[in-house]
């Protein structure tokens, strides 16, 4: 099934979208006028009640695209049971839990409709009492979900729509085990919403077997960046990465950059150096615990921080508007991670700039990445910085080819060990940011294993109802039944 055509999606307002008067008020406080491709595609397709399969790139917002219908759909619904919620969202990690919630909270202000989030890394017991009042959407990350199922803290019997945030990188992390034994506990009778940032063999395997005639979207081609970020590379030798990152940040004037490192021990590595050198930097990644990684966030969000320095599990879940300058002081194992991460910038089409300081050990990532890209990326050599062991030169354009996606080793993981595995439920400041202990499948032989470790963090375990004023980006993905469900809203 198609969906309407683009030039007439152009001509879309949110006004032609049908939703109910105060969702329509809740986005014009926004600012929003007119829907983004994804949103003005994908939200007629699901109040019809079909299921999805959506691919769409990081900032084009994905969240509001299933957000939106969903509190709309659910704003005539009686109020759900004890423990029972309406609308399932599940997603990789803590912060894209998160950033969903806000969403939600956003756009679902006063419409009665309330929302909880769950994730793991924090206690279990505030999530299990704010669950016992019931919800209409829950957002949760695999491992913490299905701990709250096994402790009868949640029931899927009334659910009507299901949506996998963010599939293929719950595929990449491990997590098919878990996404089956969740699959396996839902109504048969359900809608099933897809979204990824890719159509991967393996995302196309899962929706086949999920999804029942679903309208298929594909709003940009895959492993696309984004026009607006200007990407080049800086070559130098490995020891004087720090030093060169020290002196852009200085002489370039960022104010507002963040930093890839390949490892954790790396990005603690990073953080001191650049403290010491008086640029304020704080590192994020698995290891740190919640109100670490909160603290963290909203101090970079502040300007309190200069430079946040990453590991690759952050690469999807923070959302910062308008940030200027992302840097890979390591380039990624996989060449879809570099996607991933300079996404991070240029979102909502503003301006944006991603640089990599590159080493010659790092040649066979870059080629890579630039087949992956399908172009090259400029170099520029630093005056003082010039490489004693030179970066080989890539590849001739006549030689690019089609990168193939590499296939996770999901299938044969044992779940995808969640950090991810607790949540919060209502108050919004201590929902924050589950990261899992999560493996990134899906490698070559040789690519390393990619992710986030436990971490120790607090919630509060509050049901909220979506009346919370602050939205971040919409930006997100959804999950497929079993096929020949049928529509669930058509019977309620």
């Amino acid at each position: 099934m198609t969906t309407p055509a683009a030039e007439n999606v152009a001509q879309t307002t949110f006004a032609d979208l049908k939703l109910a008067p105060k969702i329509q008020e809740n986005i014009a406080n926004k600012g929003y006028k007119t829907p983004s491709p994804i949103q003005a595609r994908a939200i007629p397709a699901i109040l019809e009640g079909n299921d999805l399969l959506a691919a769409a790139q990081t900032g084009t917002g994905k969240t509001a695209a299933f957000v939106l219908p969903l509190i709309d759909q659910l704003t005539t619904l009686p109020k759900p049971k004890p423990n029972a919620c309406y609308s399932l969202i599940v997603t990789p990690t803590r912060e894209l839990a998160a950033q969903i919630y806000d969403n939600i909270c956003t756009y679902g202000n006063q419409t009665g409709v309330y929302a909880n989030v769950v994730y793991g890394g924090v206690k279990i017991n505030p999530q299990m009492k704010s669950l016992r009042g019931g919800t209409h959407i829950l957002v949760a990350t695999p491992g913490r979900l299905l701990d709250l199922y096994r402790q009868n803290a949640i029931h899927f019997n009334d659910i009507k729509t299901l949506v996998l945030d963010e599939a293929d990188r719950m595929l990449d992390m491990g997590f098919l085990r878990d996404i089956r034994e969740i699959l396996r506990l839902m109504p048969k009778e359900r809608q099933n919403l897809l979204f990824s940032a890719t159509f991967s063999g393996d995302i196309r395997t899962l929706a086949k077997s999920l999804l029942n005639a679903p309208v298929e979207i594909d709003i940009a081609p895959r492993n696309t960046t984004a026009e607006t970020v200007e990407q080049w590379i800086y070559p130098v030798d490995k020891r004087r990465k720090a030093a060169l990152l020290t002196h852009l940040i200085k002489t370039e004037n960022w104010h507002q950059a963040i930093v890839f490192c390949r490892t954790k021990h790396g990005a603690n590595k990073l953080a001191t150096l650049l403290n010491k050198a008086n640029i304020t930097a704080a590192a994020i990644h698995g290891n740190k615990s919640q109100a670490q990684r909160i603290r963290a966030l909203k101090e970079f969000k502040q300007g309190k921080i200069q430079i946040l320095v990453a590991t690759d599990i952050a690469a999807r879940g923070i959302d910062i508007p308008l940030l200027p300058h992302v840097a890979n002081f390591d380039l990624p194992h996989v060449s879809e991670d570099y996607v991933h991460r300079i996404g991070r910038t240029g979102r909502a089409e503003a301006n944006g700039q991603a640089v990599s300081l590159v080493c010659a050990d790092e040649h066979e990532q870059l080629t890579g990445i630039e087949r992956l890209l399908q172009r090259h990326l400029e170099r520029r050599i630093v005056k003082g910085f010039e490489p004693e062991e030179p970066l080989a030169n890539s590849i001739d354009k006549s030689r690019l080819k089609p990168h193939k996606p590499k296939k996770p080793k999901s299938s044969k993981s044992h779940g995808g060990q969640d950090s991810n595995r607790s949540g919060s439920g209502g108050k919004r400041h201590n929902d924050r940011r589950s990261a899992g202990s999560q493996k990134s499948a899906s490698q070559k032989a040789g690519n390393q294993k990619s992710g986030g470790q436990k971490s120790g963090n607090q919630s509060s375990g509050n049901r909220k109802p979506a009346n919370s004023s602050s939205s971040r980006s919409a930006n997100g993905n959804t999950a497929a039944p079993k096929s020949g469900a049928q529509n669930p809203w058509n019977k309620s």
